[in-house]
């Protein structure tokens, strides 16, 4: 991780309250600084009077800081209750703090404290914005033009873009900073966390256990509380994936919702970039910086009445482990006590097969064009055979067998077409028909499983069954195959502690209503608690 020098933090003398989900510090936060913004219409650029800026007399206790969400953030921000140099230092100080998570792969102070500065002298002048020098973790898959971008490769370890990502510079207008740039595996292609070049990401819950990845650091480093959110992305998974094993909210746009313009791909046609988050409502935040359709948020219905909710257990419970199936049933079960209407249904017996066949050919045979041209369109100085031969060897293999058109298992011109032309329209006319004709969207378990010890990531038994790695996406690449919006919450934690999530699926479009619905679960399932990270 490459570290420039931390302002030393200046001590802090009230008690240090616990500062939880439920605690009296964190109501007193929430509740002291909810009125602004929910009165506000969100957009990247809000203007007041000097006179409207409250005075900086009543601040907010910083010693537990971390623990609030990004909407909560803005609203001490904007107030003057808390300013952005200040929460940047805090949250620098638990990245040093927690560095060996391997959460980022570059971290600049100094640029970052430069930005909250900077931020703080716009807000003070009478300039607000959405997202008020707020620090937020970038995956390495990103253009950044004021810091190196990787792509998780030690090939292109020192590459300086020109410019940023489209979705960064939707970020930076609202007022967003980059604090670093958050692990992922190599050329995001691995679900489990491991980059040979930068480090194993960790569990904040358990060390020991992975993240699940790509977006590995990312969901690390919001679950650990380096940050209140993080961009990552998702092809099969990527998001949800490591969102549910690390605790936290992820959600995956419908394709061409989110800009993927300078973001390194795997498949134009499966990708899409989306938030990491600790709450819906940042997501929803988030989603609106980047799309550009603000509003003010909505107070929601505290139950789920009028809500329809589809299962389909023959194919997403199938393999489960045990004590997800049962986190998972307890869940269903506190959404009808909401008032939520739960239909049973069923995607036929031929569902799972079709879907993995076709999703793979999609996602190994674009890599190689879409990599080239990424490379190209972009000007960056690499060539697809300098990245390739640069892999560490358990990604190199999995190129050399399914990317490269020499490979054994490379999907030829054929089979692409027929997944692409007759299987996807297919798999996207049952979703139609047997699920959001009769509901609002789907749910079910993200992963079938809680994360595997890392020593174990490779190979490991679940319901007495031996899978590997890509098993965990065995739930979450229907959605991408089909081109479904998808999003994950914590549904509860393992007796062992691990995280657990539930995935909603909506129709493709209803993003909105999706990020919407989501919110009003997470209402009635509630919070897990904070890992006590201990790296």
């Amino acid at each position: 991780m490459k570290m420039t020098r931390i302002i030393p933090l200046p001590t802090h003398d009230e008690p240090n309250e616990p500062y939880t989900i439920d605690s009296p510090a964190r109501r007193r936060f929430v509740r002291d600084t909810s009125a602004v913004l929910l009165s506000t219409a969100v957009g990247p650029s809000m203007s007041y009077a000097a006179a409207a800026i409250e005075p900086a007399g009543s601040l907010v206790d910083v010693s537990q800081v971390h623990e609030v969400s990004l909407f909560e953030a803005a609203r001490a921000i904007n107030t003057n209750r808390l300013t952005s140099e200040r929460y940047t230092e805090l949250l620098l100080e638990r990245t040093h703090k927690f560095a060996s998570l391997n959460a980022f792969i570059t971290v600049d102070d100094d640029k970052a404290l430069s930005a909250a500065r900077a931020a703080d002298k716009a807000r003070l002048a009478g300039k607000r914005r959405a997202l008020p020098g707020l620090p937020i973790g970038v995956k390495d898959s990103y253009l950044t033009m004021d810091l190196p971008t990787s792509f998780g490769t030690a090939v292109a370890r020192d590459f300086k873009p020109a410019t940023d990502a489209r979705v960064v510079t939707a970020m930076k207008d609202a007022g967003c900073i980059v604090l670093g740039k958050n692990n992922l595996v190599e050329m995001s292609y691995g679900l489990t966390g491991l980059n040979g070049h930068y480090g194993q990401a960790k569990n904040p819950y358990n060390v020991l256990h992975i993240t699940g990845g790509s977006s590995c650091g990312g969901a690390a480093s919001v679950a650990a509380r380096l940050v209140p959110a993080a961009l990552g992305g998702d092809t099969v998974g990527s998001i949800r994936v490591p969102a549910a094993l690390c605790g936290v909210v992820g959600f995956k746009p419908t394709p061409g919702r989110w800009s993927g313009s300078g973001v390194a791909p795997i498949s134009n046609t499966l990708d899409t970039t989306g938030p990491i988050a600790r709450r819906v409502s940042d997501c929803d935040l988030l989603d609106s910086i980047a799309t550009g359709n603000y509003s003010s948020p909505q107070r929601l219905p505290a139950s789920l009445r009028g809500t329809r909710l589809a299962v389909a257990r023959h194919y997403y419970l199938d393999g489960a482990d045990a004590e997800v199936e049962k986190v998972f049933n307890d869940t269903i079960s506190k959404l009808k006590d909401a008032g939520a209407s739960v239909v049973e249904v069923d995607l036929g017996t031929d569902f799972g097969p079709m879907v993995e066949e076709a999703n793979w050919a999609l996602f190994f045979h674009d890599t190689q064009p879409d990599v080239t041209a990424f490379l190209r369109d972009q000007n960056i100085p690499l060539t697809f055979e300098e990245i390739y031969d640069g892999l560490e060897p358990h990604i190199k293999a999995r190129w050399q067998r399914f990317v490269l058109t020499t490979g054994a298992g490379y999907t030829r011109d054929g089979a692409y077409n027929d997944a692409l032309f007759r299987r996807r329209p297919e798999v996207r006319r049952r979703f139609d028909s047997q699920v959001f004709s009769r509901a609002d969207a789907i749910v079910f378990p993200t992963t079938l499983c809680a994360a595997p010890a890392i020593a174990e990531q490779w190979q490991y038994t679940v319901a007495g069954r031996t899978v590997n790695d890509v098993f965990l996406s065995r739930n979450t690449y229907p959605a991408s195959f089909a081109g479904l919006p998808g999003i994950s919450i914590p549904m509860g934690l393992t007796q062992n502690g691990l995280p657990l999530g539930l995935e909603l699926d909506a129709s493709s479009g209803s993003d909105k209503a999706l990020l919407t619905l989501a919110r009003r679960v997470e209402q009635v399932i509630g919070f897990v608690r904070p890992p006590s990270v201990s790296a």
